[in-house]
């Protein structure tokens, strides 16, 4: 069974730097992707970005371009998410999911979080101005 858990959240002043870790267990596709996802109070889930393993690919939301960097060294360590300027828009709720490539899936739409098979309980990242 396919587990994710996240860590890393805190709390930071606007400008600062946080880095999410994202630990799966259970993977067994020889081809996925592994976004990381927010969810602001009242909003939707968005997406944040994603790393395709392992022909390593990565996809960003435009408003965290320049500022976040998704990263995994190896196969079995966790999934990072570098946070460097943090601004207090980018207060959420960050998750982290994975999704099995080529099973009807493509890396073309990983941004869609309703493509996702399996998602981790959340990490509450909140900036103060």
């Amino acid at each position: 069974q396919v587990q994710l858990v996240e860590s890393g959240g805190g709390l930071v002043q606007a400008g600062g730097s946080l880095r999410l870790s994202c630990v799966a267990s259970g993977l067994t596709w020889g081809s996925y992707a592994m976004g990381w996802f927010r969810q602001k109070p009242g909003k939707e889930r968005e997406f944040v970005a994603a790393i395709r393993w392992p022909a390593v690919s990565t996809l960003y939301h435009d408003s965290v371009k320049g500022r976040f960097t998704i990263s995994r060294d190896f196969a079995k360590n966790p999934v990072y998410l570098q946070m460097n300027s943090l601004k207090p828009e980018d207060t959420a709720v960050y998750y982290c999911a994975t999704k099995a490539l080529g099973y009807g899936s493509s890396w073309g739409t990983s941004s869609a979080s309703r493509e996702y098979d399996y998602w981790g309980q959340g990490t509450q990242v909140t900036v103060s101005s």
